[in-house]
């Protein structure tokens, strides 16, 4: 033991791959062709944390406003690679700009808020806050967009003639897809709103149970997740709003037309 948390021995961890295996008998069994996504998420999964923590190690033991705001900046750009490829449709090069705008503007907004603002630690760059915050702010951020595209996309592109119906009865374009706007930012903040819902009763966030597990008092844990959640859930929201305000625009034509 160290620091009053327990240290899982190696033939522990590896036991906890037990489950993974598990999980792929029992997809090839139900004949879910997933086991090869399986694989890969758990390898990526092993390799970028084995690879964050030793850089993080680094990254603590010398700190650095330059190293703080290169490590931001390639979690920014790593997450809207995310998302185009999420996708999954050939999508124009104005909405991949819209996406990396929102998601820029947005994340950053909350991120220089929540660490200036609220929690307020000094130096400003102090990656032992500053990175694990802004990790947790771009990544649920990426997947609110990303479900906001799929579901923006999918509603556009089967209610095609209903727009286009609206749109020769004189609606414009913002009126002919508010609901499909709205529906996507339902969809895409409704994890977040699920995870607020759940917290503390359902469930344990995962900041809050490492606080707790390195010998943190609870109620200190829980100011800062409050804190976390609470820059997550505005997060989510502004990345989304800034990408559907601004983002169905590029699925029209200059004379209001529904492009193909």
């Amino acid at each position: 033991m160290g620091n009053g948390m327990i240290d899982i021995e190696l033939w522990r961890l590896i036991a906890a791959y037990v489950f993974i295996v598990f999980l792929i008998i029992i997809v090839k069994w139900r004949g879910i062709a997933r086991e090869k996504l399986i694989y890969i998420a758990t390898l990526r999964m092993t390799v970028q944390l084995v690879m964050a923590g030793y850089i993080l190690t680094i990254i603590l033991k010398y700190p650095h406003p330059l190293l703080t705001i290169v490590i931001v900046i390639l979690m920014e750009v790593f997450a809207i690679r995310t998302i185009y490829k999420q996708m999954g449709e050939p999508f124009s090069n104005e909405l991949k700009k819209m996406i990396a705008y929102a998601m820029a503007s947005g994340t950053l907004a909350s991120i220089l808020y929540f660490n200036f603002i609220v929690i307020h630690f000094s130096p400003w760059y102090d990656p032992r806050y500053f990175i694990p915050i802004a990790g947790m702010i771009i990544g649920n951020s990426m997947t609110a967009v990303t479900l906001a595209v799929k579901t923006l996309w999918n509603d556009l592109h089967h209610q095609r003639d209903q727009i286009e119906g609206a749109l020769m009865l004189g609606a414009t374009p913002k009126q002919a897809v508010k609901r499909y706007v709205d529906h996507a930012f339902d969809s895409a903040i409704l994890p977040t709103i699920n995870n607020m819902l759940g917290m503390g009763i359902v469930f344990l966030p995962g900041m809050m149970t490492g606080q707790i597990l390195s010998g943190i008092s609870p109620v200190l844990a829980i100011e800062y997740q409050i804190a976390i959640l609470l820059g997550i859930a505005g997060s989510v929201s502004l990345t989304v709003l800034f990408l559907l305000l601004f983002g169905y625009r590029v699925f029209f034509t200059k004379d209001a037309r529904l492009r193909e």
